[in-house]
């Protein structure tokens, strides 16, 4: 079966404030393995559990067309507010059932989304409308991520660590799925052109705002607020006052660094 989360508005409004876009290390290599393994012309993108668009609009120079899609029309209202990208449409649907004919598409991804995915339905449908040395790039990041301010780095990482540990009885047996990094499904894509990238280290600066912006669009924090949403409000502020308090600032608009591990699965269909 797929899932159905991040589905309500306030959460997709979340979603586009404080998720993060991908790295653009993750851009260049994928569009790098796109370029080894078909070659242009670029014609079609297809970003699946695009969410509010994050990865959609890096997509958009590369291609004649993007579309993006998800299963929660919040989220999708969402992605089409953004202005600017005129070769972008986005419509609400599972990544299982795809609007598309065969051999269509060049170019198929889902970023920090595929977990979710009913995997033997999804690639069915991928190997479907994928052109013949089409690509799909799935990929996502750790949730072991560090943080770094001054010399109070190990302090912060050790509060975003009690955190996950009080949420764990809120994880959703899919994150599990992700947590490996995507293992079982790499393993089940029928393409044997294929690889599984584990660890690509990422550098971001955002401000602790933002940081518990992006912990609260988590599905582990979700479930928490779904359960006692003023448990969950109270323990987001007391996360924030507690960075705050060991960064030495009162400004949430404060700076402070995020180490990432992203991963990635890259597969090419045959000719």
């Amino acid at each position: 079966m797929s899932f159905r989360l991040f589905e309500e508005k306030h959460h997709a409004s979340l979603y586009q404030q404080y998720r993060l876009t991908p790295a653009n290390e993750l851009k260049e290599l994928i569009l790098q393995y796109l370029d080894k393994k078909k070659g242009p012309p670029y014609e079609l993108a297809v970003d699946l559990g695009c969410g509010t668009g994050q990865n959609t609009r890096l997509l958009s120079p590369h291609f004649q067309k993007v579309v993006g899609i998800d299963v929660s029309e919040c989220q999708v209202e969402e992605a089409r507010a953004v202005p600017g990208f005129t070769n972008i449409t986005y419509s609400a649907g599972p990544a299982e059932v795809l609007p598309f004919p065969d051999d269509s598409v060049d170019l198929l991804t889902a970023a920090s989304a595929a977990h979710w995915f009913d995997a033997k339905r999804f690639l069915k449908e991928a190997a479907r409308v994928l052109k013949p040395r089409g690509c799909m790039a799935l990929f996502g990041y750790a949730d072991n991520f560090k943080l770094h301010y001054g010399s109070c780095g190990d302090r912060l990482s050790n509060i975003y660590e009690e955190l996950k540990k009080f949420l764990l009885p809120y994880t959703s047996s899919q994150v599990a799925v992700s947590n490996s990094k995507l293992q079982d499904l790499y393993e089940a894509i029928p393409f044997p052109d294929k690889e599984r990238i584990e660890v690509i280290p990422v550098k971001e600066e955002v401000t602790v705002k933002n940081l518990l912006g992006l912990l609260e669009t988590y599905s582990t924090y979700q479930a928490y607020h779904r359960a006692d949403p003023k448990a969950a409000a109270a323990l987001s502020e007391s996360t924030m006052t507690r960075f705050l308090g060991e960064m030495g600032v009162s400004s949430p608009e404060a700076k402070l660094e995020i180490r990432l591990e992203y991963f990635c699965v890259l597969a090419c269909k045959p000719q």
